[in-house]
C-alpha cells in the first residue's frame, strides 16, 4: 500500500482506542497506527516492578496484595524505569524506526502532542508533519536533572521504584479518588463541551485501565518524574528552525489548554494553519471526527502534493493570510445533524487582531444598550 504514515499519539489517562474514529476513516486512505504510552492505557507492565512489602509498611488500601508497584525494592529490569517524557519520546521513535520504518505523519492530542512536537524536534528525519491537537504546552513539575543538575538534586525522588514510604501513603489517599468511576466521569464532562457524545467507551475503556494492578503505582512515577530535556517552546523552536510542517487543530472550549494557548503556538509559527472549532473541547477528534478527519486528510493531501492541493475549507487563496470563519453542518449516522463553526487564522494572523475580534462583540452589544 503505497500511502503516507499516520502515527496518533493520546492524552493522558486515555490509550490508542481514543482514536478508533480517525483509525477506522482514515485508514481507508493512509497507513495507520496508534500506541499507548509506556505506564498508561494498554502499556501498563505486566508484570510487578517491585519487591514485595514489609510488614511494617503495609498500604492503607484494601486488596493491598493486588497491586503492584508499591512494594520496597525494585525488580532488577526496573530499576531505572521512570515513565518520563523522555522515555515516551524514545518508545514513539523506536516505533517509528522499528515498525513503521520510514518518516511519519504524527497526531497528538493534548500530552501525546508535546510529545509529538519532541520527537519532531529531536529527530527531524523521522517526522514529515505534526499535528496538534489542543496539545499541552507543558509537562512535568520537577527539574530535568541535565539541564539542572544541582537543582534536581534538591528533590529526592525522582519517579523510579520503589516508590518512598511517604509518597506510596499520598498515591494510595489521592487514588481513592482519581480511580473514582464518579470522578473519571466528572473529568469527561469538563472537557467535552458537547455533552450528548457518546463517551461510553472512552468511559470503560478509562475505568478498564483503574483497575490494572500496576496503575496506581505508575501514576505516582509519571507526576514525579521530570521534565523533559526540551520544553514545548524549545521543541516548537527547533521544529520552526527545521521547517517542519505543522498544522494546529483545537477545540475552543477546551478548559484546560484554551485557545491563547493555541494562539501562543500559532504565533511562533504563523504559516501553519490553525483551525479552531466550536463547539468542541479538549478531545476534539472524538467529538467532531469528521471535521477533523476532514483536515487531516485535506491537510496531509496538500503536503502529499507538493501544495497543488488546496488547504482544507480553502476557497480563496487569500484566506491562507488573513483566515475565515465557516459554519459547518453534517448529518450523522442515524439522521441526526451537527452543527459546528470553524475559524482558519491566517498567516497574517497577530494577537491584538485577535483580542479585537473578542472585544468587537461586547463593544457593539454595549452600543447597542446605550442606543436603546
Amino acid at each position: 500500500m503505497d500511502s503516507p504514515p499516520v502515527l496518533f499519539l493520546p492524552g493522558f489517562g486515555v490509550g490508542s482506542f481514543h482514536f478508533d474514529k480517525q483509525l477506522k476513516d482514515l485508514g481507508r486512505d493512509y497507513r495507520v497506527f496508534a500506541l499507548d504510552f509506556l505506564g498508561q492505557g494498554m502499556s501498563l507492565p505486566q508484570e510487578d516492578p517491585t519487591l514485595g512489602l514489609k510488614d511494617g509498611n503495609k498500604s492503607i488500601l484494601d486488596g493491598q496484595d493486588d497491586l503492584w508497584g508499591l512494594g520496597d525494592e525494585s525488580e532488577p529490569w526496573a530499576k531505572e524505569l521512570v515513565y518520563s517524557v523522555d522515555l515516551w519520546r524514545e518508545q514513539v521513535q523506536y516505533f517509528v524506526e522499528q515498525v513503521i520504518r520510514e518518516p511519519v505523519y504524527l497526531v497528538g492530542n493534548s500530552l501525546g502532542g508535546f510529545v509529538a512536537l519532541y520527537l519532531a524536534a529531536c529527530n527531524p528525519g523521522l517526522v514529515k508533519g505534526v499535528t496538534l491537537l489542543n496539545a499541552t504546552p507543558f509537562w512535568g513539575f520537577l527539574p530535568n536533572p541535565e539541564r539542572s543538575p544541582k537543582l534536581s538534586k534538591l528533590f529526592p525522588w525522582d519517579g523510579t521504584f520503589p516508590l518512598p514510604p511517604g509518597v506510596r501513603k499520598l498515591v494510595e489517599i489521592l487514588w481513592l479518588k482519581i480511580s473514582d468511576p464518579r470522578s473519571i466521569a466528572d473529568i469527561l464532562r469538563q472537557v467535552y463541551a458537547d455533552h450528548t457524545t457518546n463517551v461510553d467507551e472512552v468511559f470503560s475503556h478509562i475505568i478498564e485501565t483503574t483497575q490494572h494492578p500496576a496503575a496506581a503505582a505508575s501514576l505516582a512515577s509519571i507526576i514525579f518524574a521530570p521534565r523533559g530535556q526540551l520544553s514545548f517552546n524549545e521543541a516548537l523552536a527547533r521544529c520552526k528552525m527545521n521547517n517542519t510542517p505543522i498544522c494546529l487543530t483545537y477545540g475552543k472550549e477546551d478548559p484546560w489548554v484554551m485557545p491563547i494557548f493555541g494562539l501562543h503556538v500559532k504565533r511562533q509559527v504563523p504559516n501553519a494553519p490553525y483551525y479552531e472549532i466550536s463547539p468542541a473541547g479538549h478531545c476534539p477528534h472524538d467529538e467532531v471526527p469528521e471535521v477533523v478527519n476532514f483536515i487531516l486528510r485535506g491537510w496531509i493531501n496538500n503536503l502529499e502534493s507538493g501544495g497543488s492541493m488546496v488547504l482544507p475549507l480553502l476557497d480563496n487563496p487569500k484566506d491562507a493570510d488573513y483566515g475565515f470563519t465557516k459554519e459547518l453542518e453534517f448529518s450523522r449516522q442515524g439522521g441526526s445533524k451537527k452543527s459546528v463553526r470553524v475559524k482558519l487564522y491566517g498567516s497574517k494572523f497577530g494577537l491584538l487582531n485577535w483580542l479585537s475580534s473578542q472585544f468587537k462583540p461586547l463593544l457593539y452589544r454595549e452600543k447597542a444598550r446605550w442606543i436603546s
